[in-house]
């Protein structure tokens, strides 16, 4: 089940508000960070992709013949927010493993807290498929404003934005900025801090996942 507001998607599954417990309690190590990512991003996918269209089609059983069903429609592409999104991928591919695996990275400058692009290596039929925009942390929302910046110039229409945790600011800026764009979170913080962390949060998810300071 989920809560929704306004186009936002807050997961309210006991499996996935556990795990969460355990991803933003300081103690939990790098091994069990990026495990636990990898589950709550696969509980996530399997929600998240619930409006998939289905065509019917027929199978034969060992016993007789049947209608099924299987996915119709564009195919999927898995964007993740380098470097924090590429802990999101591997739950997602679980699930959609002929999915294609684009990378945008962009870093926030310390002071001006502007997104800046550093990389990005997108699938050729981009435009052509259902994307997925992955990153832990909906904080302030420049740095995924700029990741939907480039995807429309790339030509895509058809966009999801989903994270582990939001904070109210991120969600103002990406709404402002992309009303289209569906966002779906495990969990919706309290607010920025004066470092524009998400409060209560969870810390860096990049240094937490890789082990880094």
């Amino acid at each position: 089940m989920e809560e929704q507001l306004d186009d936002v998607f807050i997961f309210d599954h006991p499996l996935i508000q556990h795990k969460m417990s355990k991803l933003r309690d300081k103690h939990t190590t790098s091994k069990e960070f990026r495990e636990i990512v990898n589950e709550i991003s696969m509980l996530m996918a399997y929600e998240v992709t619930r409006d998939m269209p289905l065509r019917e089609i027929e199978v034969e059983t060992p016993i007789c013949k049947t209608k099924a069903y299987e996915i119709e429609g564009k195919k999927a592409a898995l964007i993740p927010i380098l470097r924090a999104g590429l802990g999101m991928v591997g739950g997602w591919l679980e699930l959609i493993p002929n999915a294609k695996v684009g990378h945008i990275g962009v870093y926030r400058d310390p002071q001006t807290f502007e997104a800046i692009e550093y990389y990005c290596k997108l699938p050729e039929d981009i435009g052509q498929r259902d994307v997925y925009l992955l990153d832990p942390m909906l904080a302030t929302g420049v740095s995924s404003v700029a990741c939907l910046d480039i995807l429309r110039r790339r030509g895509v229409k058809a966009c999801k934005f989903v994270c582990l945790i939001a904070a109210p600011e991120g969600i103002q800026t990406l709404r402002e900025a992309y009303p289209d764009v569906p966002i779906y979170c495990a969990a919706l913080d309290q607010c920025l801090n004066e470092h524009r962390y998400i409060v209560p949060g969870l810390g860096d998810a990049g240094d937490r996942l890789f082990g880094t300071k």
